[in-house]
């Protein structure tokens, strides 16, 4: 048994990498379809909110409606408080090209973690740093709070700012987005949106 297992390593290590490279597909399909979801729920509650004469009552009052009928065919991921975070989501990115660009390796928790930035510059900073240098959400969030773009743009001594934020997220970038990954996809998927989210999976993969 054992000298089966050795002559058949080699196809397990493959069939080990292509689960792998598939479980990732699906995941990024998976994830850049939520977030691109949400992005254009906020955009078009914004416009609606646009149309209304009176803005803040009539957009608390539509948030409201649309939670009440959603949540009831989709779930909590649309309820009023994250309608409300889609609404931001929009504001903050009206620009759908850089949503796209960096959707790819950032998720929804790491602009929920951008929303708190009021800075446009310094918000598009962290996105981009984010997104290039495979920040974890907690990596994203300590940096924020810590105020590490404002720090790193004033400092005479970049690499030393630079090299101690390494130091002290290194234990954050560690299997950074598996349990994540798998939340976020259930919180996603649990819903009536599952098969048409898995047909886009399907169309990626093949």
């Amino acid at each position: 048994m054992a000298n089966d297992i050795v002559n058949y390593q080699d196809v397990i290590t493959d069939i080990k990498g292509i689960i792998s490279s598939g479980r990732e597909v699906a995941y990024n399909a998976a994830n850049k379809a939520m977030v691109l979801t949400y992005w254009h729920v906020g955009k078009r509650i914004v416009e609606q909110e646009q149309a209304g004469k009176e803005r803040a009552k009539y957009g608390q009052s539509l948030i409201e409606a649309l939670a009440d009928e959603l949540t009831k065919e989709y779930g909590k991921n649309f309820s009023k408080r994250n309608l409300q975070y889609f609404r931001k989501f929009y504001l903050a990115f009206p620009d759908e090209q850089i949503v796209n660009t960096c959707v790819h390796n950032l998720n929804w928790s790491h602009f929920r973690a951008l929303l708190r930035v009021p800075d446009e510059n310094a918000r598009l900073w962290y996105m981009n740093e984010a997104a290039n240098e495979s920040w974890s959400v907690r990596t994203l969030d300590r940096n924020i709070s810590t105020q590490y773009y404002y720090r790193l743009m004033q400092s005479p001594k970049k690499d030393a700012v630079m090299n101690e934020m390494l130091q002290k997220t290194a234990e954050n970038q560690r299997n950074k987005f598996e349990l994540l990954k798998v939340r976020l996809l259930q919180s996603f998927l649990a819903s009536k949106m599952k098969i048409l989210i898995l047909k886009v999976i399907w169309n990626q993969l093949f």
